[in-house]
């Protein structure tokens, strides 16, 4: 009996065993053949998705629109759609199980989440053309308290003791691209601000500026294929007489000089520059006038200069420019037709026809990467009358002088810039006063990044005779220091000089 039940109890501890196994064998058997088909037409629906989502990505490519690229999924931004696809279609080849993809080890990720401006604030446009954007401010401060709080013979920092908005500008540029088969060009710069004012509000240089005193710039471009080429630009354009020019951020100091403030700011009419070689251009202008957009008179005026570049280090520039810019005609009230606002006028008679002559030079010298010398030098003369008749008078009226400039880069972020100056204005032709004018500027800057600048400025003029503003009504001193502190923002497609 005894060795029934051993029997017995072997039976079952076999058979307890054998099921163990056969569980164990159920475990990791192979799928069934619906099973493997399921994953299968996962894996295809996985496949297909990605398939759109390219089809998708192209279609914004074509567009070729920051504002379309910045709607892009997250998961193509961080990780290639090319990477995705190839890693669903080794799934669904192999059979093998996917292998997740990460989206946010990949390096384009920071760098798409540094330049969140991109996405916001248009840049590039499709063609190569760009949107540039900047805000120029500025704080001045009188230490002689001007009554009105008023600057004399300052360009664009006007006010003293005033927060201010220099200006604010939007330029649309499409530069020619010859290389790539793009002859032609465009260039638009809207402006806003103060400096509109100075720059463009004469009455007695134009008859209608409020049609155009926003737009301070707009010209097309056309690349003649003339030997090197001939580079020939019509419309309305910032005057490249005197080194300085409108955007602050270009410019050695935040103010502008005496010569900035009186040679043209600007010419429209037809201008051209001709390569003669890698050292020289040739240029010449026809124009209305200076600082005409509608002309004065119908005489054109015209510009014969050069531009060399002997060495690398070197950029130098000549002009001679003709013109004549007494008007023929003045506004009236009793015309009978009807005509444009501001198109009133009655002739004249005699018109003045004296001309205006300038000679300008000014030449550039990198003397280390970080050291930079610029000198310049004008010479005008003007007269009323081309001869002399009783009652019209042909003595001239001069404005001779210099400046001269110094800049070093201290660190990539720190800059000193310095510049003296002197103008001779006999007869008045600048400042209405026979005067001669000194004045002195130093500079420091702090560029905080690329796209923001502070310049704190030190600056004082001074004439041979009482002539600027002090607190008293009626009393004028011979000098007028000024303390700046000028803030300058801009963003833009863009590269080098405005």
């Amino acid at each position: 009996m005894r060795r029934f039940n051993q029997l017995l109890l072997l039976s079952l501890f076999v058979a307890l065993l054998s099921g163990l196994v056969g569980n164990a064998q159920t475990a990791v058997a192979p799928p069934s053949n619906a099973d493997v088909e399921e994953l299968k037409q996962t894996v295809r629906d996985l496949a297909l998705r990605v398939s759109a989502l390219e089809a998708e990505l192209q279609k914004q490519r074509s567009v070729g629109t920051t504002e379309m690229a910045s709607l892009r999924p997250a998961v193509l931004t961080s990780a290639p759609a090319a990477d995705i696809r190839r890693s669903v279609e080794t799934v669904s080849s192999s059979g093998a199980a996917p292998v997740p993809v990460s989206v946010t080890a990949s390096p384009q990720a920071p760098a798409t989440q540094s330049s969140p401006a991109a996405a916001i604030l248009p840049t590039q446009l499709p063609g190569g053309a760009t949107l540039n954007y900047a805000f120029d401010g500025y704080y001045g401060y009188d230490f002689e308290h001007p009554v009105g709080r008023v600057l004399y013979l300052r360009a664009y920092d006007v006010l003293s003791n005033a927060f201010s908005v220099n200006q604010a500008d939007v330029v649309f540029a499409l530069d020619p691209d010859v290389a790539s088969g793009r002859r032609y060009g465009v260039r638009v710069d809207l402006q806003f601000g103060q400096a509109t004012s100075t720059l463009q509000g004469n009455p007695a240089n134009e008859p209608r500026p409020e049609i155009y005193r926003n737009l301070f710039q707009a010209y097309g471009t056309y690349v003649v294929p003339l030997g090197k080429g001939l580079t020939v630009d019509f419309g309305k354009w910032s005057s490249s007489l005197g080194i300085e020019g409108n955007y602050t951020k270009d410019q050695v100091n935040y103010s502008r000089s005496f010569f900035f403030n009186y040679l043209p700011f600007y010419q429209m009419g037809l201008r051209t520059s001709f390569k003669v070689n890698d050292k020289l251009a040739l240029n010449y202008w026809v124009v209305n006038g200076t600082n005409q957009t509608e002309p004065t008179n119908s005489f054109k005026d015209e510009l014969f200069g050069f531009t060399a570049q002997p060495t690398k280090k070197i950029l130098w520039n000549v002009n001679y420019y003709l013109g004549q810019d007494h008007p023929d005609r003045q506004l009236a009230t009793n015309c009978t037709a009807p005509v444009q606002p501001g198109l009133c006028f009655q002739a004249i008679t005699p018109a003045p026809d004296g001309k205006t002559h300038i000679f300008d030079s000014y030449v550039t010298w990198n003397a280390t990467p970080k050291l930079t010398f610029s000198l310049e030098g004008d010479y005008v003369i003007e007269r009323q009358w081309a001869h002399a008749e009783p009652g019209e008078s042909s003595a001239p009226s001069h404005v001779d002088g210099g400046a001269a400039y110094v800049r070093y880069q201290l660190t990539p972020k720190m800059a000193l810039g310095g510049r003296t100056e002197y103008l001779s204005d006999r007869g008045g032709l600048f400042s209405g006063t026979t005067q001669a004018l000194k004045e002195f500027t130093g500079t420091y800057e702090y560029k905080f990044g690329e796209g923001f600048l502070a310049r704190a400025e030190y600056r004082r003029d001074w004439s041979n005779v009482p002539y600027f503003l002090t607190n008293k009504p009626g009393v004028l001193s011979a000098d007028q220091p000024t303390m700046t502190v000028g803030m300058v923002w801009w963003v833009g497609g863009k590269q080098g000089a405005w």
